[in-house]
């Protein structure tokens, strides 16, 4: 079987050096080489093209994110960012997500080298999920700036008078940042209260919450324990943490918690979703997403046993069609849609009139 052929891209050596090592005790992995820059990346490149990108942000003469816009727009290749944890480098890590990167893999700034060491099973785990990766589908896309003209485009009068019966449950992985945003900036300001699971590390989704707040109608943030789930607020489960639904009376809140990973993962879609199908029965509408994996596939059942509307987004429009598909596998997919439709299926969920429901332009 053909190996898994890896480009590392960083300024640090330490840190060339125990990615290679890191990489290469998989049987499955070849390193086929290592540069300082991009620009001594792309001339080896130009010789032999890896299979995977293994990529810093912050290096010289050509910075991280500038070589990944390069990348996508002449040669669109799998590439696994390798950050700092550090509230900067979370918000550039967004940009380069943005820009097109399948994934993120974190570093902190001290005890580099056993930090590797230790996170080498989640290290092997996203550049292998990389080669699944449809990258064509990570051309970033065009977005309208957030409008905030509310006296030129009132929400329905009639909007203001739900409540908060009905929530929408999202969850999703690898491409999950683009998938997110394409579904996001289409909602009009009117829209169920929604929660959302987007397998991410610890601190990269205030980042991200933040980025999709400046660029949607809808106001997203990052979930804080107790935040109300209300009409036109999207929350994003934290990084390292669970979410769950919860109802007092006619109203929904979310519980931030701590706990072991559930399908390999913490915030897990699975743990979301059993909630929501606990708390919401019938009245929510379940979506899975892009992503490598099954998290989420056995949850998505029990919403749709409780009697929630269910979508799955197609293998067409995926990065990665797993998630969707093992939720397929179980029955638990009512309607299989693709990206571009997602939004207008929320939408008409909740009862936007069909203008509202579509993006600009359609």
């Amino acid at each position: 079987m053909r190996r898994i052929r890896v480009m590392i891209v960083d300024d640090s050596a330490v840190v060339r050096q125990v990615l290679s090592a890191v990489l290469a005790n998989d049987a499955e992995i070849e390193i086929m080489g290592t540069a300082s820059d991009p620009v001594f990346a792309l001339e080896k490149m130009e010789r032999d093209w890896p299979d995977v990108i293994v990529l810093d942000v912050e290096m010289p003469r050509m910075d991280g994110i500038t070589f990944l816009k390069k990348l996508m727009a002449e040669h669109p290749t799998p590439v696994v960012i390798c950050s700092t944890l550090t509230e900067n480098g979370a918000a550039t890590t967004m940009q380069a997500l943005a820009a097109g990167a399948v994934s993120i893999v974190t570093k902190p700034k001290i005890g580099l080298k056993q930090y590797l060491q230790d996170a080498s099973d989640d290290l092997l785990h996203e550049v292998k999920a990389a080669t699944r990766a449809n990258v064509r589908r990570l051309v970033p896309v065009q977005n309208a700036p957030k409008l905030t003209a509310d006296a030129i485009l009132p929400p329905p009068t009639h909007a203001m008078a739900q409540t908060t019966d009905t929530v929408v449950a999202i969850g999703t992985s690898t491409g999950g940042t683009q998938a997110l945003e394409a579904v996001l900036t289409r909602l009009p300001r009117v829209t169920p209260g929604i929660v959302i699971v987007q397998h991410m590390p610890e601190k990269f989704t205030e980042a991200f919450a933040n980025r999709l707040d400046g660029l949607c109608q809808i106001e997203v943030r990052e979930a804080r324990d107790g935040d109300s789930v209300i009409p036109g607020r999207a929350l994003i489960a934290p990084g390292g943490r669970h979410m769950l639904l919860k109802r007092s009376g006619a109203q929904y809140h979310v519980e931030i918690m701590d706990g072991p990973p559930v399908s390999r993962h913490r915030p897990s879609v699975d743990v979301l979703f059993r909630s929501v199908a606990h708390c919401a029965g019938r009245n929510a509408l379940g979506i899975i997403m892009t992503g490598m994996g099954d998290d989420g596939a056995r949850g998505m059942k029990e919403m749709h046993e409780a009697g929630a509307y269910t979508i799955g987004q197609d293998e067409a429009t995926c990065v990665v069609y797993g998630m969707p598909k093992e939720a397929m596998k179980l029955g638990a997919v009512d309607q299989e849609l693709q990206l571009e439709h997602i939004a207008g299926a929320i939408g008409a969920y909740g009862g936007c009139e069909p203008g509202h429901c579509k993006p600009a332009g359609t």
